[in-house]
């Protein structure tokens, strides 16, 4: 069974679609998904579902709930087996499928593998992370409460996915393919202004493309974001970048 977490909820046994009604129900999916094979307290649950307005009957709405979505599983998909992969623990719930076939999973494993490769082999990197970056459907657990192990994976999930296009610009700039990733770069530091990765990355792609004063215009601006956003100075990374721009370091063009 896929579970796809990167976007709407969506249950996929064998090809075909398990419709999951009701945001509780969705809620209780996803937590499960999140950890796959490891019990999720039922207290957590609780809070998961109704945070500090918990209701005197929650203990037993909840395992209404866990009852009503075995049995969705098993009608769907025609197998009454499928009930058994939401299973009950001393303490609470897991959910008993391969975190292979969650993909919030296999993303965040994807760009861990590429973190390893990307300065032995950028090749790789590119097509491991475009294979990654096509799972997503939108922004992460979309459909899935307001509940706090929901919100702290969504926020995980979307800084994962910023790390993955730094590594996946830093595997292109490897191949010389500086040019072709201005317009990317340029479009994220506009989403993510205080980003120095893509700061520096922009610049060298910049530097590399014989647009030297575009580069410096370039920390300029984000010079500017970070000191009116945070009152800070840019980080060693960025102005080592900048100090190369300014001395035409032959380094940039390697």
């Amino acid at each position: 069974m896929q579970i796809r977490l990167l976007g709407p909820l969506q249950v996929i046994e064998e090809n075909v679609p398990i419709d999951i009604p009701g945001e509780k129900l969705r809620t209780i999916t996803a937590a499960l998904a999140l950890t796959p094979g490891t019990p999720v307290l039922a207290v957590d649950l609780l809070d998961e579902l109704w945070g500090d307005r918990l209701p005197k009957t929650a203990e037993n709405s909840l395992q209404s709930h866990i009852a009503r979505l075995r049995r969705i599983l098993a009608k769907q998909t025609g197998k009454p087996s499928s009930r058994n992969l939401i299973r009950t623990s001393h303490s609470g719930y897991l959910l008993d499928v391969d975190p292979d076939d969650v993909d919030a999973l296999w993303f965040t494993h994807a760009v861990d593998v590429a973190s390893r490769y990307v300065d032995e082999d950028s090749e790789r990197v590119v097509k491991l992370l475009n294979e990654a970056f096509s799972v997503w459907r939108g922004p992460a657990l979309l459909d899935a409460g307001n509940g706090m192990t929901c919100r702290i994976a969504y926020a995980r999930l979307e800084e994962t996915k910023l790390i993955g296009r730094e590594l996946f610009i830093e595997a292109h700039l490897k191949l010389g393919r500086h040019q072709q990733v201005i317009p990317e770069l340029e479009q994220l530091l506009a989403q993510h202004p205080l980003r120095e990765r893509f700061c520096e990355q922009l610049m060298t792609a910049l530097y590399r493309s014989g647009r030297q004063a575009d580069a410096i215009s370039t920390y300029r601006r984000v010079q500017h974001n970070l000191s009116a956003e945070l009152g800070i100075d840019p980080g060693p990374g960025m102005r080592k970048k900048f100090k190369e721009v300014l001395q035409q370091e032959e380094n940039l063009l390697l």
